[in-house]
């Protein structure tokens, strides 16, 4: 891969994914090295964190095809929420890969789908339900189907044997769950059948069983290598510090505690994944929740470790 000079968003980047999607990594009885170039396409699932466009096409109050989004993009809105490139672009960068269509476009225009495919949905959550007030999204089922089509116009564009290399060399990013909280469990007024239901445990092992099936779906599917990542620090995000449950300027402890507890679940689960399958595939634990926590407790220590000038909607290096 040559030398990398890292800037502050690839820094942020590769200590979410524990370096381990260029180094060697361990778990209880393997060890291997996943090197960056292996990669030969990437297919990305989850919310808004990552959606590079597909609710563009849906009714939806969630969707991000007008200024300012993409502002220091250079096509403009595109359906990014961020006024620049998201976390996923920054990863197709670091390991060779172009920016990765929706799959909305490879449906409408036809758009290549040979470097990979992203199905995040604005609003999306693990569970059908969460997010339906905002409207149409693609819930995690409906992305895992969609993912369906495309591996049928894959078998149709290669012979079968190369279509399967191409599944068990190419890396799957999940980053979903966000939603289930912020747009389903903490809105009991909207979902009441989720609160009232569920304590903060039966509901995070509700959606872990609900994640496990559609992990296992793509792996039967062909799919080996995955990074899945926590949700981050919810109680920390603006519009819940605005609710004033907590005092001025602090995070809530409480929506945070609940997240640690899907978290902890989800590292579990990775670990479990690695056991059963550990000749053949390889699972990643993406610790967005404590690369993010770190960030808001230490900013300045981050802000001392920038290599090269950041600018919105990219980096530029030294």
């Amino acid at each position: 891969m040559g030398k990398l000079i890292l800037g502050f968003v690839e820094k942020i980047l590769v200590l979410i994914i524990s370096q381990g999607l260029v180094c060697v990594c361990t778990w209880k009885n393997k060890n291997f090295i996943v090197k960056a170039e292996e990669f030969p396409a990437m297919f990305v699932f989850g919310d808004s964190l990552v959606d590079c466009g597909n609710n563009n096409y849906l009714s939806s109050l969630a969707r991000s095809d007008y200024l300012p989004y993409g502002i220091d993009f250079y096509a403009g809105p595109t359906g990014r929420f961020s006024n620049g490139k998201t976390i996923i672009d920054f990863l197709g960068d670091l390991v060779g890969l172009p920016l990765l269509p929706p799959f909305e476009d490879t449906i409408i225009f036809g758009r290549d789908i040979l470097k990979g495919v992203n199905y995040a949905s604005a609003a999306a959550g693990i569970l059908d339900e969460s997010g339906r007030s905002l409207g149409d999204r693609f819930s995690l089922s409906q992305q895992v189907d969609n993912f369906k089509v495309t591996l049928s116009q894959l078998k149709r564009k290669m012979v079968e044997r190369k279509s399967e290399e191409l599944l068990r060399k190419s890396l799957v990013v999940m980053n979903v769950g966000s939603n289930d909280y912020i747009n389903n469990f903490l809105i009991p007024s909207l979902y009441p059948n989720t609160s009232s239901r569920y304590n903060a445990q039966d509901y995070a092992h509700l959606l872990i069983n609900h994640y496990t099936t559609h992990v296992l779906v793509l792996h039967n599917l062909g799919l080996r290598k995955f990074l899945l990542a926590a949700v981050g620090p919810l109680g920390c995000m603006p519009n819940q510090i605005a609710t004033g449950v907590a005092p001025p300027g602090k995070c809530i402890t409480y929506i945070n505690d609940m997240v640690e507890i899907f978290n902890k679940k989800l590292l579990s689960l990775v670990d479990q994944l690695n056991t059963n399958y550990s000749k053949s595939s390889a699972f990643v634990f993406g610790n967005t929740y404590g690369v993010f926590t770190d960030i808001l407790n230490r900013p300045d220590d981050y802000a001392r470790q920038i290599e090269g000038v950041v600018e919105l909607g990219g980096i530029k290096g030294k």
